[in-house]
């Protein structure tokens, strides 16, 4: 069983997008959860891994979702497109 964090900033990366949007990287978010509690690898997650503890997932053409994983931890940290999410692991 994996533990699950959100970081503010996470919640906050997501109350400007568009609701659709926002939709998308809630169900991309609950893919992943399922796939760490033992349900099949869903096709398309885009799961990978960045640096460190860092890893994506993608929700949707130009959206990913940044978390970092220690452990039995998960803890997301942002919703951004691919300058965000990099600028977000330059600043670490």
């Amino acid at each position: 069983m994996i533990r699950v964090r959100f970081l503010r900033s996470f919640d906050e990366s997501l109350s400007p997008i568009a609701p659709k949007e926002r939709k998308k990287a809630q169900a991309s978010v609950e893919r992943l959860l399922d796939y760490f509690d033992g349900g099949p690898k869903p096709m398309g997650l885009g799961l990978r891994k960045l640096q460190g503890n860092f890893w994506e997932v993608r929700a949707g053409l130009d959206r990913r979702v940044l978390f970092m994983l220690e452990g039995d931890l998960a803890t997301f940290v942002l919703a951004g497109d691919h300058d965000e999410i990099r600028r977000r692991l330059r600043s670490r």
